[in-house]
């Protein structure tokens, strides 16, 4: 797999591919703590060691386990071992919860609790079983013809072996419609798609069906922050993403994510950054155009 991927992606970078919901990524050298949202999706390091950092927890992942994750989860992504010669090396894979929904509806699977009081994010131990469905959706890569046809098996056999793996509780956790961390998820989806309105934690936690002080036990638990600084980073990121790709001003960015006070803007995005946006950015473009393409 890592000789699929090397092949593939010659310089750091981020590759998607023919195949839906895959990503191929290379880093040559170890990097600092990176800002990222992680949607429900299961990750392989082939070759190196990554960890991801998410509520003040690592989650460190290499080729002999896998990283899981269940929710939209704000965190910092982070190369441990790589360099030119041996570089990080590996894959991210969307998750199709609706399909592990209904494996689990048709039955015959053992039952597996997640342990409570963690968030949605685990590390798994990686086994032939899980190994190969991996390896021959690789392998279509090579027969581009058969990718319509065939991937959508694959696709259901490697859920199905993510179903009976260390991880199948944190699956089920997130995948079962009357279950807590079901109508967690749902308020996320709202606050992707609204993250610019005003959050009234009440009207949200109605809206999922859960008492207010429920909803945000919940909340913080599954995710490591409360809904308001869960809203406070998805506007922040969006702010930079604007910035960075549409060439808009800062004070234009904070307007447009739903700030009211570009001063305010500029001090939390110093906080979440590093940096004031103007420096952020520029910092951002300089590294971009000095990258070997």
């Amino acid at each position: 797999m890592a000789s699929v991927i090397a092949h593939r992606v010659h310089h750091t970078a981020d590759w998607p591919t023919p195949i839906p919901d895959l990503l191929f990524f290379r880093r040559e050298e170890p990097t600092a703590p990176d800002f990222c949202l992680i949607e429900p999706s299961v990750v392989l390091v082939v070759q190196g060691t990554k960890q991801m950092l998410i509520g003040g927890e690592a989650f460190p992942y290499h080729p002999s386990n896998f990283l899981i994750t269940s929710l939209d989860l704000p965190a910092s992504s982070q190369v441990v071992e790589a360099s030119a010669d041996t570089p990080c090396l590996g894959l991210v894979l969307k998750l199709d919860m609706r399909m592990i929904a209904e494996l689990i509806a048709q039955g015959g699977l053992p039952h597996q609790r997640h342990k409570s009081g963690g968030i949605s994010v685990g590390l798994g131990t990686m086994t032939p079983a899980i190994m190969e469905p991996f390896k021959r959706l690789l392998d279509l890569l090579d027969e581009p013809a058969a990718i319509e046809v065939l991937s959508p098996l694959i696709k259901k056999e490697r859920h199905y072996r993510l179903l009976l793996s260390d991880q199948a509780g944190l699956l089920r956790q997130i995948a079962s419609v009357d279950g807590q961390s079901h109508r967690i998820a749902k308020a996320i989806d709202w606050l992707k798609l609204n993250y610019a309105s005003p959050l009234r934690i009440e009207e949200l936690a109605a809206l999922v069906q859960m008492s207010a002080p429920t909803f945000h036990h919940h909340f913080r638990q599954l995710t490591s922050m409360s809904p308001l600084k869960y809203q406070k980073w998805l506007r922040l990121n969006e702010a930079k993403r604007l910035m960075l790709n549409e060439h808009m001003d800062a004070a234009s960015a904070a307007f447009r994510v739903g700030y009211e006070s570009p001063s305010q803007f500029s001090r939390e995005y110093s906080r979440l950054f590093g940096a004031p946006p103007k420096r952020d950015i520029e910092g951002l473009r300089q590294r971009t155009y000095n990258q070997p393409q």
